[in-house]
């Protein structure tokens, strides 16, 4: 059994919904959460939000998987983030889980 965590901003929301769905797994938890990036660095003109607060409307997707689905979901989520024009992507992190109850 593996823990499956999703993150992406809010816009792909329904893509990793349906990427979950097509890739058998069928029972993950979801949230909204609010994404923040450090742009104190960045010049303005060179921020996209022309803002410095850096929060991003984000979702939050975590599942306990079988590990015959996770390379599935993996590689679904690499192929929905190299058709993106845009500069967000979706990130996925895999744990392994050594004991649950």
């Amino acid at each position: 059994m593996e823990l499956l965590i999703i993150t992406a901003v809010q816009s792909f929301e329904k893509d990793v919904k349906k990427l979950l769905k097509e890739n058998g797994v069928k029972v993950y938890s979801h949230m909204d959460v609010t994404g923040f990036k450090d742009l104190s660095d960045e010049a303005q003109n060179a921020n996209w939000f022309a803002s410095d607060s850096g929060e991003h409307r984000s979702a939050l997707f975590y599942a306990f998987v079988e590990e015959a689905f996770v390379d599935k979901v993996l590689k679904a989520i690499e192929v929905l983030n190299s058709t993106q024009e845009t500069s967000s992507y979706v990130h996925a992190a895999v744990l392994n889980i050594k004991k649950s109850v």
